[in-house]
């Protein structure tokens, strides 16, 4: 039965997805904010800026002689009515790095799907919500801006913070940044392309009405750079509005997925992955196409205090993997989710594969000395563009595993758990560290998915 939410003349409460008993991942929203034209800035198209102009020649060297990038990714994290849950997410990845270890093994920069500063991008709102929680992050920050960035007050211009703080023209001192160190990022555009050794992403901005609006020249400046970007090197596109969410609050975009899918089209070349924020938790879901597959993330659990909760069947939240059917019955599968906590994305990109974890980080009512939990872990094939399966082969003995656990549970760095779940065991870390044997025996997407459970 779906709740009435109207009566004689009166409109109450709106309807969360998924309370009509269609599940969808994609919706088209009713709109209720109005498109911003984009500012001008210093840069000039293609619109590209590359790594090694941004950090050091000894970091770049480290990231090309060893053959890995490592950044972090997260949005929606301006902690602008309590900002506690932001300040716990930058300790948590401050956390993540180990000075002992070479560049390439230490994030390069972090990556900001949108919703900076909250609500309106105000100026004002810079330290507060930006230089001040990142005061002692070591590394560059670097962003796409949101609905929020945006969604300007009538006392200012459609996204002159996000401009004025990530578009410079060159690395100055602002007086928002207060007592931080940090000076302002020279992106060339709101919508731009960084370009690294081993992945380039093409950053859009998705505009401030619910679901995004892009239109040209940003969607003909998408089909280019899927058409003009060193084929050897993987894309990935990164935005505020996702294509795909099963969360109960804002859902996934059907204007998005269009823009993608129409720009993959025209230029014969689809993203490899696809980042996105918005709806606040974390989320990876995974589109099968053909023979290859496609990660979705939703990283938007990076600060903001209010959280939003995954889709419900049947009363109960549901239970990862879940197979959900796109419009064009294209398989959509919901991996892992949390929707609980806050938390930040970790990817390490190679020439052969991409490694991926989320981490928790402890609630404001918990420990801070918990510290980060691994809460999901993935390997990604970029040359068969699919996972590869974490097994158990057959001259993995039970000693094996039992090392592995041991190895696990003795760590210095980390407070290990591992529990058994039928022939495999699950092992949850709480520090970037996890051996290679007990990575060789964990769990995850290659098990067979069921479908759709309520949890």
């Amino acid at each position: 039965m779906v709740l009435s939410r109207a009566a004689k003349g009166h409109s109450f409460g709106r309807s969360r997805p998924g309370e009509d008993g269609g599940y969808s991942l994609h919706k088209t929203p009713v709109r209720n904010t109005s498109f911003r034209p984009l500012p001008p800035t210093w840069g000039s198209a293609p619109y590209r800026l590359d790594l090694k102009s941004i950090v050091s020649d000894a970091d770049y060297a480290s990231i090309v002689n060893n053959k890995k990038l490592t950044f972090h990714l997260n949005g929606d994290m301006g902690g602008i009515k309590y900002g506690v849950p932001q300040e716990l997410v930058a300790s948590g990845m401050e956390a993540d790095f180990d000075p002992a270890k070479p560049a390439s093994e230490n994030p390069a920069f972090l990556y900001i799907t949108g919703d900076c500063v909250y609500f309106n991008g105000e100026i004002s709102q810079y330290f507060s919500q930006f230089y001040e929680p990142y005061t002692h992050y070591p590394k560059p920050i670097l962003a796409v801006p949101g609905n929020h960035d945006g969604e300007n007050l009538t006392t200012g211009s459609s996204l002159d913070g996000f401009v004025r703080n990530f578009c410079a023209p060159k690395p100055v001192k602002l007086p928002e940044s207060g007592d931080s160190n940090r000076t302002a990022m020279t992106q060339p555009n709101v919508y731009w392309t960084l370009l690294t050794p081993f992945v380039n992403i093409v950053g859009l901005y998705s505009n401030v009405p619910e679901g995004g609006e892009i239109i040209a020249p940003q969607t003909d400046w998408l089909v280019n750079e899927l058409k003009t970007l060193p084929a050897n090197i993987p894309i990935f596109v990164a935005l505020h509005h996702p294509v795909y969410s099963a969360d109960a609050y804002h859902s996934g975009s059907t204007h998005m997925k269009q823009v993608i899918e129409t720009a993959a089209e025209k230029s014969g070349r689809h993203p490899d992955m696809v980042l996105a924020g918005h709806v606040h938790d974390y989320q990876r879901l995974t589109k099968a196409m053909g023979d290859v597959q496609v990660p979705y993330l939703v990283a938007g659990n990076g600060g903001y205090h209010n959280l939003h909760s995954i889709m419900k069947v049947d009363g109960a939240k549901m239970i990862a993997p879940v197979v959900f059917k796109d419009k064009e019955d294209d398989p959509v599968t919901l991996e892992k989710y949390s929707d609980d906590h806050w938390g930040f994305v970790r990817l390490e990109v190679t020439d052969k594969t991409v490694l991926g974890r989320f981490y928790q980080v402890p609630r404001p009512q918990e420990p801070y000395s918990k510290g980060n939990q691994l809460t999901d872990y993935f390997e990604f094939d970029l040359k068969t563009r699919r996972y590869t399966p974490n097994t158990l082969t057959p001259a993995t003995t039970a000693s094996t595993v039992a090392k592995a656990t041991r190895a696990a549970k003795a760590s210095t760095s980390s407070a290990s758990r591992v529990r058994w779940v039928g022939s495999r065991i699950s092992v949850c870390v709480t520090n970037a560290g996890i051996s290679s044997a007990a990575r060789s025996a964990r769990s995850d997407s290659s098990i067979t998915r069921p479908s759709m459970r309520p949890r």
